[in-house]
Parts: structure tokens; C-alpha cells; sequence
């Protein structure tokens, strides 16, 4: 939701490519004037050295400087100019698969980075920011039952909603593994790959879950006990190391 709505905030079309900064950090210049905002984490951002709001829209001129620090909460800042990013003639493509080595390399000092054309309409007047600061400390998220929800002992799915978890530092685009109460196996034998989705809980022999992200794996040998319902992801994608996690039930439309 943070990437369209700062492509929206440039007049871009909603699924135009941005840049993802994780942790702040980040530096660059730009050889010709472009508007810009970000979202998502509340990292500082300075322009040509003076202080700039997020969640609106900034003209960046050719030869400033854009300057990311550490965000105050959260951790990954989208950062959309207009026109969005042009593909590689590499690859076609303005990502990366990460655990495959495929598309666009990681950016490294030097990069230059092609603006595209996925321009949709004029810069919105915003007078308020659209959407809402990231938490940290304490975040509550809504699960859907997972496929193999009957391999678990039922203190398992028990344990799962009554405790609180907490990120581990093994914690990135791909996955993020939580520490917390061992989830007891009825079921021991071994599970074939299954096809995997974001959001869900795999739960490896040391039973406790990995929730797997939006470059996880397509498939997978662990059993899924749950998987994170879409509205409770981009809360997900935001949470720090230490962060506590409290599950619910998703409410069943």
C-alpha cells in the first residue's frame, strides 16, 4: 500500500516501480529535475540539504542531493518519481529474485538508475498524509487457516494465538522467523514441496513459525499452520527485530 500510494502522490500509474530503502541510508543525485515522494517508514529525508516532509509530493532538482537517515519506526521507505523506473535491457525488468540471482543486480555506489514514462495524471494536491505512520513495539496480526493446520497438536494452534511472538534478527524480503513457544507436530513424517504463498507460517522441526514474505519461496517442505491474511502484510513487511506479535483470527467474510 505505501508503494501505491507514493506513485500515486507523483501522478504515476499505482503499480509503476519504485525504489525500496531498507533502514535508511541511502544517497543519490539526479542529472535532470524530478518530482518525487516517499512512504512507508519515517526515515528523514533531506533534499539539496534541507529537511523534507514524506507523504508529499518534492521537486528534486538536477545536481541536489536526496539524503535518507534512519527512520524513527518501520523499516522499509518507498521512494516513487515520477515516470517510475525504466526496465534493464538486461532482463526486462525493474526487480529482482533474490534467492535465485535473476533480473536487476542489488544497487551499489555508482549506480544510475532510467526514469520511465508510467506517467497517469497530474500531481494530486494532498493536504494531509495518506496513510499511516508504521508501529513499532507491539503489532497485532489477523491469520487464515493454513493447509496443513491438522498436522499440529491442538495446544499447537492453542500456543499460536495465546502467545506473544517476537522478530528475530533472521529477518529480511524473504522471511522473518519468530521466536516464541515450541508449536508441538502430531503429524511427524516428512511433507512433499508444497506450493507456498505470502504470508504463510511454515513451521520447520524447531517449531517455531517462519512467515514468509514477498520474495519466499514459491514452494516449500514445511507445514503451513496459518497464513497471514493481505491486510495484515504491509504491517508485517514493517516490523523491526524485537518487535512483539500477537495473532487473531481473521474474520470470515
Amino acid at each position: 500500500e505505501a508503494l501505491r500510494i507514493a506513485n500515486r502522490l507523483v501522478g504515476n500509474s499505482a503499480d509503476a516501480a519504485a525504489l525500496e530503502i531498507t533502514m535508511g541510508g541511502f544517497r543519490a543525485r539526479t542529472s535532470t529535475d524530478v518530482w518525487i515522494a516517499a512512504t512507508g517508514a519515517m526515515a528523514p529525508l533531506h533534499i539539496g540539504g534541507v529537511a523534507a516532509d514524506p507523504g508529499t509530493a518534492h521537486l528534486w532538482r538536477a545536481g541536489e542531493e536526496l539524503a535518507f537517515d534512519t527512520p524513527a519506526h518501520g523499516v522499509r521507505t518507498y521512494l516513487a518519481l515520477r515516470g517510475g523506473l525504466a526496465s534493464s535491457r538486461e532482463a526486462g525488468s525493474r526487480s529482482s529474485d533474490l534467492m535465485s540471482g535473476l533480473g536487476s543486480a542489488p544497487l551499489t555506489a555508482g549506480s544510475l538508475i532510467p526514469l520511465g514514462a508510467e506517467v497517469a495524471g497530474p500531481i494530486p494536491v494532498v493536504e494531509s498524509p495518506p496513510w499511516g505512520e508504521p508501529r513499532d513495539g507491539e503489532i497485532t496480526l489477523y491469520l487464515e487457516p493454513g493447509s496443513r493446520a491438522d498436522w499440529f497438536a491442538p495446544e499447537a494452534l492453542t500456543a499460536l494465538y495465546d502467545a506473544i511472538w517476537t522478530v528475530t534478527a533472521d529477518a529480511n524480503r524473504s522471511g522473518i522467523r519468530l521466536d516464541g513457544p515450541e508449536l508441538e507436530r502430531i503429524v511427524t513424517g516428512e511433507l512433499p514441496s508444497e506450493g507456498m504463498v505470502v504470508g504463510a507460517l511454515q513451521v520447520p522441526p524447531s517449531g517455531r513459525p517462519t512467515i514468509l514474505l514477498a520474495d519466499g519461496p514459491v514452494t516449500g517442505g514445511y507445514p503451513v499452520i496459518a497464513v497471514v491474511s493481505d491486510e495484515s502484510l504491509d504491517a508485517l513487511a514493517q516490523a523491526r527485530p524485537g518487535t512483539r506479535v500477537r495473532f487473531r483470527h481473521a474474520v470470515t467474510r
